[in-house]
């Protein structure tokens, strides 16, 4: 059994179509990468996944779980922006990665006291234990993001949604980083979706890729037709297409 299953997601927003008729799974550990032009829906389709929006039509269901309803921890996202606490120090952003699932919020006493030694041995991980007690304003890019995944990690997801995670760096440290990511998804063994417009990282990292297009258009009403996965990539295999969706030859093209 899969272990994310998407049944025929539509997605609009009043009459603009975003996406249609997306179908796909992902075992369990897998590493998706998703591509497409601008707007053709690829990071609707991570807050679908997150369950920070509902789909129009169709569903998501992770393990076999009824689809959820809101966000919940066993997924976790980063962003392009390092989506971290900036009246944090680093040690302390950590501790509240892990804070999401105790059930008020936040430790006390002895138990904050051990979920900070749990972050030391995180931050000593993810590189980044001789910066515990600064501020992430002081932390390069590469930190700042190393930190909001090490963040993301520590509440312990079943998925990591990324978006864009690497888009802001300088190459030099987007690698460092792409070496960062491969190393944890080693240890932890959890499901990725990372959106990116970067197609060699897509390969390089991703088990598959997925495109995301759309197949019909229409020049007199752009928002008639949403995006959907055109192709289906096995980046484990020199990236030959094992699904293409074909091209509806009735539908208008533009020029």
């Amino acid at each position: 059994m899969s272990f994310v299953t998407v049944q025929n997601i539509f997605q609009t927003y009043g009459r603009r179509s975003i996406i249609e008729r997306v179908n796909m799974e992902a075992d369990e550990g897998e590493f998706v990468s998703i591509v497409g032009a601008s707007g053709c829906g690829k990071s609707t389709f991570l807050r679908l996944l997150l369950a920070q929006e509902r789909p129009t039509r169709g569903e998501i269901r992770i393990a076999g779980a009824e689809p959820a309803r809101e966000p919940g921890l066993d997924r976790g996202i980063v962003f392009q922006r390092y989506s971290v606490f900036p009246h944090m120090t680093v040690r302390e952003n950590i501790v509240a990665g892990e804070s999401f699932r105790s059930p008020w919020g936040r430790f006390f006493g002895a138990a904050r006291t051990e979920a900070q030694t749990r972050a030391d041995e995180t931050l000593t991980r993810i590189g980044l234990d001789h910066v515990a007690d600064q501020y992430p304003a002081t932390l390069s890019g590469g930190m700042q993001q190393r930190l909001a995944i090490g963040q993301a990690l520590t509440a312990k997801p079943r998925v990591l949604l990324l978006d864009e995670p690497f888009g802001a760096l300088d190459p030099g440290t987007r690698l460092s980083m792409h070496d960062f990511l491969q190393d944890l998804r080693a240890e932890t063994g959890m499901t990725v979706f990372m959106v990116t417009h970067d197609l060699e990282e897509a390969f390089k990292l991703g088990d598959r890729v997925l495109v995301f297009d759309k197949p019909r258009w229409d020049p007199h009403d752009p928002n008639l037709y949403g995006a959907t996965i055109t192709y289906d990539f096995d980046a484990r295999d020199g990236g030959i297409p094992f699904q293409t969706i074909k091209e509806d030859t009735h539908v208008l093209h533009p020029a």
